[in-house]
């Protein structure tokens, strides 16, 4: 039976999530709080891969991963097989295996795609949902996510810090970070550009770009039978953006 993706708690994105970990007494202050928070609007690129890269091990490591041979695996490979350097990037591609209809993408490339979605979508769906993810890393939205939630752990640890002596944090900090990360919902203007850059990307690789509608149609269902934790939560709008999709899709038909 699958299971639900795991980061810290329970997430705005996902169906939901029951995890514990070790904790230490916080001895920091708020000074180092403080320098924290002024870091992440200045985070380096450097900065940024590492920490990019140390989340999504973090994510890989306590999730379920569909490895060659799994269903779920195989079709996903098959699926972006030759997008490793779509418009000069550097990707790679994992499947959780896990019941969460989501998908999400880290600034150094790395996307990730829930189980639970798979099964909702056809292939051509799925690489709408693919090509807009790719989008929020060529067009830095998923750098500004991370930034904003960076700026998030350094005001809870300022939170904590002025609290009671004896307070505890997590001891896995990437875990809270994740959790801060997944929850930080993208602009409407991020979400347009995105949605405009997966249309075109379906446009280049001849792939049936009819098929972004259809996956926007099934999320705005599921957000209309109250469905939570789930791709709907983070990119709401479905049936505007459905619309909009369509739009795109008679125009293009036209030429």
């Amino acid at each position: 039976m699958k299971k639900t993706i795991l980061v810290l708690t329970a997430l705005a994105m996902t169906i939901g999530v029951h995890a514990q970990f070790g904790k230490k007494i916080l001895k920091k202050g708020n000074v180092d709080a403080a320098k924290k928070m002024t870091k992440a609007a200045t985070l380096s690129d450097e900065d940024m891969a590492q920490l990019s890269l140390e989340s999504v091990q973090w994510m890989d490591e306590n999730n379920p991963v569909a490895e060659a041979g799994d269903p779920y695996g195989d079709r996903l490979a098959k699926l972006v097989e030759g997008l490793e350097t779509e418009d000069g990037l550097d990707l790679n591609f994992k499947v959780y295996n896990v019941v969460d209809i989501n998908a999400f993408a880290t600034p150094d490339g790395s996307v990730r795609v829930m189980a639970g979605l798979m099964d909702l979508m056809t292939d051509d769906e799925l690489l709408s949902v693919i090509g807009h993810e790719i989008g929020h890393v060529k067009l830095g939205h998923s750098k500004k996510r991370y930034q904003s939630a960076y700026a998030i752990s350094a005001a809870k640890d300022v939170a904590i810090t002025n609290t009671s002596a004896g307070k505890v944090l997590a001891d896995d900090e990437i875990g809270g970070f994740m959790e801060n990360m997944l929850n930080a919902q993208f602009s409407q203007s991020n979400e347009s550009a995105s949605d405009e850059y997966g249309f075109k990307f379906m446009v280049a690789h001849d792939y049936d770009y009819h098929a972004m509608e259809g996956a926007f149609q099934k999320l705005a269902e599921l957000s209309d039978d109250g469905g939570k934790g789930s791709l709907m939560s983070s990119h709401p709008g479905s049936a505007k953006r459905a619309a909009r999709a369509k739009e795109w899709a008679d125009k293009e038909d036209g030429k």
